[in-house]
């Protein structure tokens, strides 16, 4: 397992470089390779994780900007540096605006110029990676953040459908409860008038009639609130035979509710009899 969190790879034709540079080098914690061409230096790259390459400049065969162009296409991840003389700078600048290094170090060098120089490069090399890996991090969770949207924009129109079913339903119930062709009232637990339909205001030709939200007992006498209590507590559906109510006689169904309104409110059915 390799041991170096760094590896640098040296590419020069003059061996004499790349003693300089080993020894330089040799107490870092650096694992440094060497090659004398390009395609020495293009096989090592093949074979081996490296994060920096210093290249020289002028090479037999490949020169060190057409070296680093190919490591450039076949490598991207490695920084690039040329090690060149006083008298080439002019001649590399091509070579750094089309982005084929990120910078040179000059020959000969000083030692501890160098060692620094290099060390910068291999923490911008870190934080180059650093980011990118930021980035990748970012475009996965946006990713993930556009399919939840997704599900949710989904989820949200399911739920809209269901809503709109339901509401279509309860409108349909109240239209059925509108037209029922008896007097229907709903009682809750509290003894509370919740509902009525047309048939129970049509029982007080045009007066007063009964208002939601007022008290069973303000329109029925004791003896019905007594029978609600006890249909309520064995939620069994009595009837209430022959009550007189509002200048006509009823026999009234009282119906519990049932499933999660269980024990919550009754409903009043009005029957008139023929001969009240």
């Amino acid at each position: 397992m390799d041991e170096y969190k760094h590896t640098i790879l040296c590419v020069d034709d003059n061996e004499n470089i790349l003693h300089s540079l080993k020894r330089l080098l040799r107490k870092e914690d650096y694992r440094f390779l060497t090659a004398t061409s390009g395609a020495e230096g293009l096989k090592i790259l093949k074979e081996n994780n490296v994060h920096l390459l210093i290249s020289d400049y002028r090479m037999p065969g490949m020169s060190g900007t057409e070296f680093l162009g190919k490591v450039k296409e076949e490598y991207p991840d490695v920084l690039r540096v040329i090690l060149t003389g006083y008298t080439e700078v002019d001649s590399i600048t091509d070579a750094i605006n089309e982005g084929h290094i990120y910078k040179f170090f000059l020959k000969p060098w000083k030692d501890e110029n160098l060692k620094l120089e290099i060390k910068k490069a291999l923490e911008q090399h870190d934080l180059i990676q650093a980011n990118r890996k930021l980035h990748e991090k970012v475009l996965e969770k946006n990713k993930e953040l556009t399919r939840i949207n997704a599900n949710l924009e989904s989820l949200v129109q399911e739920r809209t459908k269901d809503l709109e079913i339901q509401n279509q339903a309860l409108e349909l119930s109240h239209a059925i409860l509108e037209d029922l062709p008896l007097p229907t009232i709903g009682v809750s637990a509290e003894q509370m008038i919740v509902l009525i339909n047309r048939e129970v205001q049509s029982l007080f030709n045009g007066g007063e009639g009964i208002k939601l939200g007022n008290k069973l007992s303000e329109y029925f006498s004791s003896d019905m609130e007594k029978m609600m209590s006890n249909v309520l507590a064995s939620n069994s559906s009595q009837v209430l035979k022959g009550y007189r109510f509002s200048e006509r006689t009823y026999d009234i169904d009282l119906i519990p509710l049932s499933g999660r309104f269980r024990g919550k409110g009754v409903i009043m059915v009005l029957r008139p009899l023929v001969s009240g």
